[in-house]
């Protein structure tokens, strides 16, 4: 990056900081727009070590901000393990911040067709923004539970106590259970995830 630029740089670890952003300024500006996505900017595929996803993305990350290359943002997904999504315009400089990296595996690259003289060259593999959206939304808090199930209450004043699924709200994810225990059968709302399932309704 020329000196007295300014570089925008997002880092998503993971689904609960995909809106934090890293920048880095120096002395002078110019125009944003320098370091802002471009229409050739696609989401090219790294692929790291399971487990240690937000580790590579974080070294890489700090590499980048050192370098100035033009690397918009890193996604970790949890879902997703032994990969890494990077927004980028320019795949050559994401591979040699890869040079290196702890925990980072290289890049997931498309084989050429053909043999010999005649194959085309390899191209580095990418996705889209459509694709990875499934893997970006959490489950609903009430994934899971159904009328009838058994659950224990692991969360709340109620906590510890077993009960049976009277009803499920998706919209608002709760739960309304009745207690076991309770001397008289009252039935009380909880959060979808103030619940484990212990047993599945058998009739």
């Amino acid at each position: 990056m020329a000196q007295g630029s300014t570089h925008n740089f997002r880092f998503t670890g993971d689904l609960d900081k995909m809106a934090r952003f890293l920048e880095e300024q120096e002395e002078e500006e110019q125009p944003a727009s320098l370091d802002a996505p471009s229409s050739d900017t696609k989401i090219y595929v790294m692929k790291s070590q399971i487990g240690h996803e937000r580790t590579a993305s974080e070294r890489l990350a700090d590499r980048i901000r050192r370098s100035g290359a033009p690397i918009f943002s890193i996604l970790a997904p949890p879902k997703l393990r032994g990969f890494i999504f990077v927004e980028t315009n320019s795949p050559e400089a994401l591979r040699d911040n890869l040079k290196g990296l702890t925990h980072a595996r290289g890049m997931v690259m498309n084989r050429g067709k053909g043999y010999g003289r005649s194959k085309e060259p390899d191209t580095f593999g990418t996705t889209t923004l459509e694709e990875l959206k499934p893997h970006l939304t959490p489950p609903p808090a009430v994934s899971g539970i159904e009328d009838g199930n058994i659950v224990e209450v692991i969360s709340g004043p109620f906590k510890g106590e077993k009960a049976r699924v009277q009803r499920i709200d998706l919209a608002k994810e709760e739960v309304t259970v009745e207690l076991f225990e309770a001397m008289v059968p009252i039935p009380i709302t909880v959060r979808g995830d103030h619940v484990r399932v212990l047993e599945k309704d058998v009739n």
